[in-house]
């Protein structure tokens, strides 16, 4: 291994440690917005099968997104999104056939 890249490898952990026990701020913060999927369904007044066939996953996936054990990423996240601000436009959309599009 390069020496320079291992002091820089082990600067990096030195730094990660003190992050960690509060002894030095991390230069940036990243925020990642939650979504409540639970009521975002809830908002569709459907079930969690009715609700996770509209958007094609397992009621499987769903339960685990609603009780936190996973979370939905890319067009999952996206689609949930859109669901939350206009549900019933997004449920409608989502039962049209291909042709109406």
């Amino acid at each position: 291994m390069d020496k320079n890249l291992f002091v820089e490898l082990k600067q990096s952990l030195i730094e990660a440690k003190a992050i960690r026990h509060g002894k030095l701020q991390p230069s940036r913060q990243f925020e990642v917005e939650s979504i409540d999927v639970k009521a975002v369904r809830e908002r569709t007044k459907l079930s969690q099968e009715e609700f996770a066939t509209a958007i094609h996953v397992s009621v499987r996936t769903l339960q685990n997104w609603e009780q936190h054990r996973r979370t939905p990423t890319g067009p999952a996240a996206a689609l949930l999104k859109i669901v939350n601000t206009a549900p019933e436009v997004a449920i409608k959309a989502l039962h049209a056939p291909f042709d109406t599009i």
